[in-house]
């Protein structure tokens, strides 16, 4: 008999379990939150009097997701590596703040995007080397830097509303790209779409994937292999600013506005809660970021089907907060799972 066909080739949590629900459970796996996301979609177009899966709705749901789907990605990275970012909405606020300030040059407005982009990098990298080299906690570090940077995008605006409606990348926020009749992908989605494949490139298909998940599984080895954990570190937490700095460059193109003290609000709540969700554990060393795009589907719709049944928005908070409540017990779950032998 072959070795393959023996239980100890099984995985120990597998053991004694028949093939067939050997394959179940490993469907399962694979699916992850998706069957929740495909329920949620039906149960709403239906209690929302059939106006859920229309082509409307949905490109506005694709949008809704689209931001929460960009700070995930960087969410992703951190929490790989069993760290936690606090401040990619403040930064997202701060990032926008400079996109719609250097908007304003005349005939210069395009250099908002970048002024964005470095703005949420600087503060990801600030983040990074406090934690990766000078060995903070990182939910200390950017909880700090969730509320200066707030304080920071507020002065950037004079705590007022900065407008511009002749935004000249406007595009970015509001355009569709028609791929049929009466139908069109958000460039937002689009953005997002492509986000997640890169990260997915970065995370499945290079040395620095590996590393980031191995930093994640066991620092102290991850060290000792020769992988420079400092290095990883500050790769992360900035790709999680220059991210935010995206998604504030997104804000501010659906908008057409910034402000310092409410843009980006709680986004960093519904980043992590979409991370979890999407199977991406706490403790770092395991997730994929496909799951978290799942994730950020499953917010979106449920503020989107809430609002269409006429849930009220206290009701919608307290609803986001078990959501998130429930993610995390949901990771607790998963990994008693994975160590029970």
């Amino acid at each position: 008999m072959s070795a393959s066909n023996t239980p100890a080739a099984l995985p120990p949590s597998q053991a004694g379990l028949s093939a067939r629900q050997v394959r179940v459970r490993v469907l399962l796996q694979s699916l992850g939150m998706l069957p929740v996301l495909f329920l949620l979609a039906i149960a709403f177009h239906y209690m929302g009097d059939h106006r859920f899966l229309t082509s409307q709705n949905l490109s506005i749901v694709a949008q809704q997701a689209s931001i929460n789907t960009v700070l995930g990605a960087g969410m992703t990275f951190v929490i790989l590596t069993g760290g936690i970012d606090l401040s990619v909405g403040s930064m997202l606020a701060a990032s926008a703040m400079a996109a719609l300030i250097f908007s304003l040059i005349p005939g210069w407005g395009l250099l908002g995007v970048p002024a964005a982009l470095i703005t949420g990098l600087f503060f990801g990298l600030l983040n990074g080397v406090l934690i990766a080299y000078g060995k903070l906690p990182p939910f200390i570090v950017t909880l700090g830097s969730l509320t200066a940077v707030r304080g920071l995008a507020r002065l950037m605006g004079d705590d007022t509303t900065v407008f511009n409606p002749d935004l000249p990348f406007a595009f970015v926020g509001n355009a569709t790209i028609p791929v049929a009749p009466g139908i069109g992908i958000p460039v937002l989605a689009i953005i997002a779409l492509v986000i997640i494949l890169l990260s997915w490139y970065v995370l499945r298909r290079t040395v620095l994937g590996v590393w980031i998940y191995a930093v994640g599984g066991n620092p102290a080895a991850a060290r000792l292999s020769g992988i420079k954990v400092g290095r990883i570190l500050l790769f992360v937490y900035a790709t999680s600013g220059l991210l935010a700095g995206l998604g504030g460059v997104m804000s501010a193109a659906r908008l057409y506005a910034a402000n310092g003290l409410q843009l980006g609000q709680s986004y960093e709540l519904d980043a992590i809660a979409a991370v979890i969700l999407g199977g991406t554990s706490f403790v770092g060393g395991i997730g994929s970021i496909w799951g978290t795009l799942i994730g950020a589907l499953i917010i979106a719709v449920l503020s989107n089907g809430l609002t269409l049944v006429g849930v009220s928005d206290i009701w919608q908070f307290i609803i986001k907060g078990l959501v998130i409540i429930g993610a995390v017990a949901l990771d607790r779950v998963r990994l008693q799972g994975s160590a029970r032998t």
